[in-house]
């Protein structure tokens, strides 16, 4: 008998041979050599857009073999519909997830299943996302797009390009870090990116570094690396660890999300978070929280430029919608459904968070098609699942936000756009992102034409996320337009974009 771990799964699940009887069946990439695998042509420093390029190749299932571990990989919408079941499969932490733990611990994000801080943190901190909760935040993401705007209207009397990526990057941490736990990293008076920042990118780089190389050789290949990146977890806990004491001294703040987490008690248990897990979630909050948006509203930029015909049928609409209000107020970001559309077909094409894994509770059979022990586990592919022709037509690259007009999203079947993840453990902080991310489109379109530079070509930067590297946009200062004299309402259309729903239907 398989030994076993303290959950019951068989040991040893790291590769695909255990936990798939019928993997032959499965097409792998040619030349495949032996001890290394499917070594040749790998780029290691795009391991994800590798991994498109073989699902484009090798079809809705494939597996690749890298220094003796076998992995599956999916991307085929039937095959990711069947593993959004949640009574036969859930959440797998591996790959460069588990790679995070040093650091995040069991945090939402990097929790294992079994491990009882998901659900008491999930339970506490659930109300800190209500409606009540992010129209309390509005205002400080107001604030917060009014020093990256002073920033742009610097650099536009500047004659100067911004940095998109750059900029975003500092709008959403300061977002986060202001409405969950009131503070202030000043990222807009920096000519550098925070340390917090450096010290988080170094860390998911070297997470994914991790995945590139044998287990054994990390000592000898990675020494140095291995040094900074348990320096940068160093420098992310004294950060986290003097904002928390700064609370503590202060006796609270004003109901955020650092004040659940360190006054809260579950409401059935009694239970409390420890000091210890506390840590990991502002760690996870901090460093999700603030990536992948960053990522989202960066790639919507670069797409708008791209596409003056979509920008000017947003800014009409931002127009329209909002009149001359000095500052839109939380339900008028909600009525931006055509700014949404944007947002969500940029995530459709470059989903920040580009991968999720899951495992079988059960044995079980995969779509009726790929028998799969207790425990064996894939990664969906999630930017080739939002490509499938088979959903999203022939024509599944080109950017077109009507994807997402009410009628479209009804036609289409459930579980094909999965930009926050699935189930019980899908984003958390999904309905604030939208919420930041519309807010600062519809602010940007409303002051800026967007310019982008002709010779720019999209490369995308991996570091578990993704955002576009190198881009830059021109920016002219949009003369006052005829506005409506007051906010038109709009109703509800049942396109899913309104304040209480953050995706579009139940089951995506």
């Amino acid at each position: 008998m398989a030994e076993t771990t303290e959950t019951g799964l068989p040991k040893g699940f790291r590769g695909a041979e255990q936990g798939w009887p019928e993997l032959h069946r499965i097409p792998h990439p040619p030349h495949r050599l032996p001890l290394l695998g499917d070594v040749l042509g790998v780029d290691r420093r795009r391991p994800l857009q590798d991994s498109l390029r073989l699902g484009r190749r090798l079809g809705p299932i494939f597996r690749r073999r890298a220094f003796g571990n076998e992995f599956v990989f999916l991307w085929g919408a039937r095959l990711a519909a069947d593993m959004a079941d949640e009574s036969r499969f859930a959440k797998h932490v591996g790959l460069g997830v588990a790679n995070l733990r040093p650091v995040a611990g069991d945090g939402l994000f990097t929790a294992y299943n079994h491990e009882p801080n998901w659900q008491l943190a999930h339970d506490v901190l659930a109300p800190g996302f209500s409606r009540e909760a992010m129209e309390g935040y509005h205002g400080m993401m107001l604030a917060v797009a009014g020093r990256l705007t002073g920033h742009w209207d610097r650099e536009l009397a500047a004659g100067r390009a911004v940095d998109v990526p750059g900029d975003m990057t500092k709008l959403t941490l300061e977002t986060i870090a202001r409405t969950g736990f009131g503070h202030d990293f000043g990222s807009f008076e920096r000519e550098r990116p925070h340390p917090f920042v450096t010290a988080m990118v170094g860390t998911l780089t070297y997470a994914q570094r991790l995945n590139s190389v044998p287990v054994p050789l990390v000592p000898l290949l990675l020494r140095g690396a291995s040094r900074r990146n348990a320096a940068d977890i160093a420098h992310l806990n004294r950060t986290v660890d003097d904002l928390v004491a700064d609370r503590r001294r202060s006796g609270g703040g004003d109901g955020d999300l650092l004040d659940r987490m360190l006054e809260t008690a579950h409401p059935r248990t009694g239970e409390r978070l420890s000091d210890q897990n506390v840590r990991k979630q502002v760690i996870t909050f901090l460093v999700a929280g603030h990536e992948t948006t960053s990522g989202a509203l960066s790639f919507a930029l670069h797409y708008l430029a791209r596409h003056p015909e979509v920008a000017a049928r947003a800014r009409a609409e931002v127009d329209r919608v909002w009149g001359d209000t000095p500052q839109p107020g939380y339900d008028q970001v909600a009525k931006l459904r055509y700014v949404r559309r944007v947002l969500d077909e940029s995530l459709r094409l470059w989903p920040t968070a580009p991968a999720f894994a899951r495992e079988a509770r059960q044995d079980t059979v995969l779509a009726g098609e790929h028998p799969m022990r207790r425990g064996a586990w894939a990664l969906v592919l999630t930017p080739m699942l939002h490509r499938d022709p088979e959903v999203w037509g022939e024509d599944a690259e080109r950017f077109d936000p009507d994807r997402f007009d009410a009628k479209a999203v009804r036609a289409r079947p459930a579980h094909t756009f999965k930009p926050f993840g699935t189930g019980a453990r899908a984003c958390i902080g999904r309905q604030f992102a939208l919420h930041e991310a519309t807010l600062v489109l519809g602010l940007l379109l409303r002051r800026y034409e967007l310019r982008p530079d002709p010779d720019y070509r999209l490369r995308v930067t991996e570091r578990l996320t993704v955002i576009p590297e190198g881009l830059r946009l021109h920016l002219e200062r949009r003369t006052a337009p005829a506005r409506a004299a007051a906010p038109v309402t709009v109703p509800d259309d049942g396109s899913g974009s309104a304040a209480r729903c953050p995706v579009h239907r139940p089951a995506d």
